[in-house]
């Protein structure tokens, strides 16, 4: 796969940098990344622009990144684009739920590389 584009929707932005930087180390060719600071921003943006990944945190303001996900799904916004959900939650209960409404993955707060490296690539057929 060549050069892909993200969302990163998270509502700290230390938060989708370290999210971004952890993409690039993990050997994803990154052309852009689109920022977004709650799941009403992130469906904004996926309103105009084409996506090849969605990450999203799950614990956010306004929207919620499960009701993000749901929104997402039922608005047939990113058909077929892969999200994986980034979460703090050690409960089982929020993973099965976001695994539901759709998504094809999580990782845990804090994350490493390498973990971004396993969930994340063979999602994208990288």
């Amino acid at each position: 796969m060549g050069e892909i584009s993200a969302l990163i929707v998270d509502d700290s932005s230390v938060m989708r940098k370290i999210v971004e930087r952890a993409l690039r180390q993990a050997g994803l060719a990154i052309a852009s990344v689109f920022e977004a600071a709650s799941g009403v921003e992130g469906l904004d943006i996926l309103s105009s622009q084409r996506v090849d990944l969605i990450l999203s945190d799950i614990n956010m303001p306004n929207m919620d990144g499960l009701e993000f996900l749901r929104q997402l799904r039922s608005q047939n916004l990113a058909p077929g684009v892969p999200v994986v959900m980034i979460t703090t939650e050690g409960s089982e209960d929020h993973v099965r739920e976001a695994i539901i409404a759709g998504a094809q993955g999580y990782i845990r707060k804090p994350f490493t590389t390498e973990q971004v490296k396993e969930r994340v690539l063979p999602l994208i057929g990288a």
